[in-house]
């Protein structure tokens, strides 16, 4: 702590950051241990760690086939900061919906408030008034006219799409994790060895500023819209016909927007605690926005309180995981340029409506920095949104039950509707309500209750 305390007086004094870590590549100019460092542009370098497994050369790949789905939705904002998605295409009877009955819920409409809008809280219904005595010759009066809403926005999606089973033994699947504020790839090491051993083609870059990426000295270079750009370029240079997309907290938020701009090449989505559906904006009164010595000096404080909130237990074990997951271990300068770059006022829940794309939800029953509820809401306006809840994991879910998460991942990448369980909605009913379904898993055995693939 002391030693913190001597070294941000030292940066006040010099004007000058702390050490910042650069990329150092081998001797021979060829990537160690599956690990590559990509210019996406001129003086900005990312880590990348890109395992191709090795597949025999007369191998020749088997087209999937897959099941045919048709997404149609209508999407309405009303003046008044009402959401209403009416969809009106195919229903997906998936196991993975199944409720603790047995029974599927589906829902047709969704009506929703939008979070920028703010509503009064509503006040208790008072006493229903006593029925008017009638006559024969005295009439009920008519029901009084229901003031008719006036959209102010109206999004209408019809497409097609296909959606296959994704293995390991398929060259035409690469998948993509993506880490949030203050981690690194190193946080999915489970994940990578686990699927590269099934013969996926993985993905992990570190963001600027982070792991042994460049860390430019200018607090435009993390706003989400840089960083958006950096994915771009990554996503572009590795993807395959069918790319699976894999996020982490604000992770999430480029896998939303990745999944958005390349709606063809995206076939798959998984967003652990990710959060609700709203826009992103950066909070004024964080204490992230203290200047950067001061953080300095605070950042014992925060590593022990982003340990005591990111995992459900604080022992020897969830350090070392911290430790060898280079998680937190950022500049304070990195730190707060990430926290107040946070505005993307486009990623409302109108954008994330929008999406067709198959996507699993995990969530952590002990995580502290994401509600339960936020997920719940961001299932309730997916088109195709599975919740999975892991009752004893918490923010740092995948580290903490790497088995349980890298099950739930798989079966996920497996699993392809069935046409035979698919019906077409053809009314639409405003009394319909949302059922978000939850599944519980233990971490007790790697095994779900209804899996995934057929």
């Amino acid at each position: 702590m002391l030693t913190s305390i001597i070294e941000s007086i030292f940066c006040c004094l010099m004007g000058k950051t702390t050490s910042v870590v650069l990329p150092v590549e081998s001797s021979d100019g060829k990537p160690a241990d599956g690990f590559e460092f990509v210019e996406v542009k001129p003086g900005r370098v990312l880590r990348v760690r890109h395992i191709l497994p090795e597949r025999p050369a007369t191998t020749e790949a088997q087209p999937e086939v897959g099941s045919s789905v048709h997404c149609k939705r209508k999407i309405t904002v009303y003046r008044s900061g009402q959401l209403v998605i009416e969809n009106l295409g195919d229903v997906l009877h998936a196991e993975i919906l199944q409720c603790q009955n047995g029974d599927v819920e589906q829902c047709s409409t969704v009506e929703v408030e939008l979070s920028d809008y703010t509503t009064a809280p509503s006040s208790p219904d008072p006493k229903p008034a006593p029925p008017l005595p009638t006559s024969d010759q005295q009439k009920p009066a008519p029901p009084p006219r229901r003031r008719r809403r006036r959209p102010k926005r109206t999004v209408l999606i019809d497409t097609e799409r296909c959606i296959s089973s994704c293995k390991g033994t398929h060259p035409d699947v690469a998948l993509f994790f993506i880490h949030g504020v203050g981690g690194s790839l190193d946080i999915w090491g489970t994940q990578l060895d686990f699927f590269s051993r099934l013969g996926y083609e993985v993905i992990a870059p570190d963001l600027a500023g982070h792991g042994a990426s460049t860390a430019p000295q200018i607090a435009a270079a993390y706003t989400f819209y840089a960083l958006a750009e950096d994915l771009r370029a990554i996503f572009k240079r590795y993807a395959r016909k069918r790319n699976i997309l894999i996020g982490h907290s604000y992770g999430v938020s480029f896998c939303t927007f990745l999944a958005h701009e390349y709606p063809e090449q995206v076939h798959k989505v998984v967003m652990i605690n990710g959060g609700g559906p709203t826009a992103l904006e950066p909070s004024l009164c964080s204490i992230f926005q203290l200047p950067s010595c001061v953080l300095h000096c605070l950042s014992p404080c925060l590593a022990w309180s982003f340990l005591k909130a990111g995992f459900a237990r604080q022992g020897a074990k969830e350090k070392q995981l911290l430790k060898e997951g280079n998680a937190f271990n950022v500049s304070p300068f990195v730190l707060r340029a990430m926290m107040s770059g946070q505005y993307w006022p486009e990623g409302d829940e109108v954008y994330h409506a929008e999406l067709t794309v198959p996507i699993l939800l995990v969530h952590g029953m002990h995580d502290k920095f994401v509600p339960i509820d936020e997920d719940q809401r961001m299932a309730e306006i997916l088109l195709f949104a599975f919740l999975k809840v892991i009752e004893e994991g918490s923010h740092m879910v995948m580290m903490e039950c790497p088995e349980t998460v890298n099950t739930l991942l798989h079966e996920f990448f497996l699993w392809e509707p069935d046409n035979s369980k698919k019906d077409t909605v053809t009314t639409v009913t405003a009394d319909q309500t949302t059922a978000v379904q939850m599944l519980a898993v233990s971490t007790g055995t790697p095994k779900v209750n209804k899996p995934l693939n057929k």
